[in-house]
């Protein structure tokens, strides 16, 4: 019985084949849709839940509420010494384990005592511990072996493959870490290659007691300091309590730092927070926010409803075709259960269809989509979730779609249906149809109006003024060893040679930067530092013209290799309660209790040092040599390609042991918005697709009101109808229901899009050009959507329309 419904299922289809592909395309778009969400979803909630201990894990973070605008200050790192207070004062604290990261890092391999070649890497220094919470793999040596001694480190994989060829190769074998004191590091194991979700994309790790011989000897004891690359992770007992965890760990902040830094705490972040939480951020620099994460899950449900929503539309307008069938079926003893289960077997197989079209498609489309969120994502069929994913998909498609169609047609009372005197209130009506093109362009409106908004936020990140020049300029490492150091004013003025370059700076970093150093101060001979924290540039003189810097009060600093005088930006005097910025001028800068003082003399128009996400907050410039990291180098955009054939050259001749990389400003500062930039991709994809669906549920609807009002269209072009009477008469009622849908949506769009522009402290206006815009371009192309069928119902002959009359 069950194979004769499908067969006869089976055939209706191929019979019907402009109706079969109308549904499959919708249905395989919609589910599509859904298993790419699905996908994302799944890799981002993946993220370093494959270690053992993963409930038991915390990263021990800080906060605080001393920047001076009464908003919390949150950081992923903690002063170095908490970990080792943990471990001895913390019952419930089974393990510690300490990190660190040094990004873009130069280092060299020696091969037969000569350097033969050169890498920039990011280097982890790690606690042995480490690897007793987090489940990565050694292939050779292990944790406790390899990363206790100063000087041992061990690669991943693929980082010794491309470091010595293949991995056995490189143990036993150094490297030269090209910081300020060339460390030689030597290999002595190796791990397997970390897995794409994971937040730790360890290369290079060192172990963590060569930091006590480094330059960094002096911080591993300051209480005060925190850097975010630092962190701290625990393994909590499991009968632990995590609420009295951090009670404690604020008492362990009030008992070790200074009384004036009260403020500041820290707390345990669960491991299965951190891929998620924007405020503390995470190693890969890439965050997927759980707010982001329900948008898509809603997205991916909407696009499946409309794909259900539409295949209704449609069927429902082939069931004035199918009335005589219904008919015919009754009178040779079907019943209504017998018919409804054959409408269902349609649908059903209809959807399998589609679930093999969308399996397709989503493998043609995955590849687009790693490229754009920079993924490795899988489409693994055979696995456990995707496979019950696609069954509760296919159960839910078939039910959604098929069940209100199947109770419809096989309620056709049979004498009625074989006279053909089926009417669009014996099969619900064109009220419920209505009904469901007003929902899908709801829908559809929401995606577009919040695309435009995206983008439109896109577009004002990219054209909005930061307060100093970010175009051509190039942005150069400063190798970091007192040697390089020593050359910085000799390459610049070799720089300055090039007929191409206008301007030269080096400094720690250039206005706007993803590496900044924070510091609180002291201010005016006062005896407590500033409840706030302000950015410090460190910078030559030359910083000002090189960046566009515009000065206010008072003059730059002079040329100098060390402290002598500062420059403050506006917010800076305003925080410390001058609005005349004249009136700070000759104050006294005390940095780090009398370590740098010297007075301010200038103050520069506020710019942005951060991405526009964040107000601009408080900046003081001043130069001092040994923290230069970057040379800022402004060039005439039309010599761009003998400038840096040129910089190349020069580098090389100074630098010979470092990496030549460069970067250009602009395109570093567009990297702050890279999230954005993949959503308002997303967005434009996933209108599209509410867009095309909605368009076929729309030419289904005109399809049921062209074959309803067959005889009407008839009688009024034997009248002396026009053909564009008859297509406007078909099409004037879309527009209303595209109207009508655009004002459910709208007000929609506009709280939840408005909510997501708080994130952000510089942010594009809700135009009325933004919706203006969703719902002309909606009523366009239903227009051309719907076109073809209002025609040719226009154009057909009244006496074919007339003679059952």
């Amino acid at each position: 019985m069950i194979g004769n419904y499908y067969k006869t299922a089976y055939r209706n289809l191929w019979r019907n084949k402009s109706y079969a592909l109308l549904n499959i395309a919708g249905l395989a778009i919609g589910i599509a849709a859904s298993i790419l969400i699905f996908i994302v979803i799944r890799f981002e909630t993946s993220f370093d839940n494959f270690h053992d201990k993963k409930e038991n894990i915390y990263r021990i973070a800080s906060y605080s509420l001393n920047n001076g605008n009464g908003k919390e200050f949150y950081s992923g790192g903690v002063a170095f010494p908490v970990g080792p207070a943990l471990q001895s004062g913390f019952p419930q604290v089974k393990k510690v384990a300490r990190i660190l990261q040094r990004e873009g890092e130069p280092v060299a391999i020696n091969i037969s005592g000569v350097e033969r070649k050169k890498f920039i890497t990011s280097i982890f220094y790690v606690e042995p511990d480490f690897f007793s919470l987090f489940n990565f793999k050694w292939l050779s040596g292990n944790a406790q072996s390899v990363l206790t001694a100063p000087n041992s480190a061990a690669l991943s994989k693929s980082t010794a493959e491309k470091y010595f060829g293949n991995w056995q190769n490189a143990l036993g074998k150094t490297i030269i870490h090209r910081n300020s004191q060339n460390e030689i590091y030597t290999i002595n194991g190796i791990i397997e290659d970390v897995p794409v979700n994971t937040d730790f994309p360890l290369e290079v790790m060192a172990s963590y007691s060569t930091l006590q011989h480094s330059d960094m000897k002096d911080n591993l004891n300051d209480w005060v300091s925190t850097w975010s690359e630092a962190c701290t992770f625990v393994e909590l007992d499991k009968n632990a309590s995590v609420s009295a965890f951090n009670k404690e760990l604020i008492a362990l902040a009030k008992k070790h730092k200074p009384a004036e830094y009260a403020k500041d705490a820290y707390m345990a972040q669960p491991l299965s927070a951190i891929h998620y939480d924007e405020r503390f951020g995470n190693y890969r620099h890439h965050t997927f926010s759980k707010g982001l994460i329900t948008a898509l899950e809603l997205i991916g449900i909407f696009l499946l409803l409309m794909a259900c929503v539409n295949f209704i539309n449609l069927a429902t307008a082939q069931a004035v075709h199918r009335s005589k069938e219904v008919g015919v079926r009754k009178v040779l003893g079907s019943n209504r259960w017998q018919l409804a289960i054959q409408f269902l077997s349609e649908t059903a197989l209809l959807t399998a269809f589609s679930l093999i079209a969308a399996i397709g498609i989503s493998y043609l489309a995955l590849p687009f989509l790693n490229t754009l969120l920079e993924t490795s994502m899988q489409l693994n069929i055979l696995s456990a979730n995707f496979l019950i994913f696609l069954l509760l998909v296919f159960i839910s498609v078939t039910f959604l779609s098929g069940i209100y169609p199947a109770i419809i047609l096989s309620g056709f009372n049979p004498i009625v249906a074989l006279k053909t005197k089926i009417t669009s209130k014996m099969i619900g009506g064109i009220s419920l149809r209505r009904a469901l093109v007003v929902l899908q362009f709801s829908i559809s409106h929401i995606l577009v109006i919040g695309m435009l908004i995206v983008v439109s936020q896109m577009n004002y990140f990219k054209n909005a003024s930061l307060g100093f020049d970010k175009e051509a300029i190039i942005n150069l490492p400063i190798p970091d060893d007192s040697a390089s150091h020593a050359k910085i004013e000799f390459v610049k003025q070799k720089l300055l040679q090039h007929k191409g370059i206008k301007h030269v700076s080096a400094s720690f970093a250039s206005p706007s930067s993803s590496g900044n150093w924070s510091s609180d101060f002291k201010f005016d001979h006062s005896d407590k530092p500033t409840i706030f924290s302000a950015n410090l540039k460190w910078a030559d003189a030359d910083y000002f013209k090189t960046y566009d810097l515009r000065l206010i009060a008072g003059r730059l600093f002079h040329p100098s290799d060390t402290v002598r005088e500062f420059v403050v930006n506006e917010t800076t005097a305003k925080l410390l309660g001058y609005s005349n910025p004249v009136a700070i001028l000759g104050k006294e800068v005390n940095l780090w209790d009398g370590v740098i003082k010297a007075p301010i003399v200038g103050v520069v128009k506020d710019f942005n040092s951060n991405s526009l996400r964040s107000p601009i907050g408080s900046v003081i410039i001043a130069p001092q040599k040994n923290y230069y990291g970057v040379f800022g180098v402004k060039i005439n955009a039309a010599e761009e390609k003998n400038v840096l054939a040129f910089t190349e050259k020069l580098w090389n001749e100074h630098f010979p042991d470092h990496v030549y990389a460069f970067s250009f400003l602009d395109q570093k500062i567009a990297a702050f918005y890279k999230q954005e930039e993949q959503l308002s991709q997303l967005y434009k994809i996933f209108a599209a697709i509410g867009i095309f669906i909605s368009c076929l549920g729309l030419y289904g609807l005109v399809s049921f009101m062209a074959a309803q009002r067959t005889r009407e269209v008839g009688i009024r072009k034997v009248l002396g109808a026009m053909p564009r009477h008859i297509v406007y008469l078909l099409s004037k009622e879309f527009s209303l229901l595209i109207i009508i849908a655009f004002l459910v949506a709208a007000p929609i769009a506009y709280y939840a899009m408005h909510q997501w522009l708080q994130n952000y402290s510089y942010r594009t206006p809700l135009s009325f050009w933004i919706f203006f815009i969703a719902i002309a371009g909606s009523m366009v192309i239903a227009w051309c959507t719907v076109g073809y069928r209002a025609i040719k119902a226009a154009l057909a002959n009244p006496v074919k329309n007339l003679r059952n009359e």
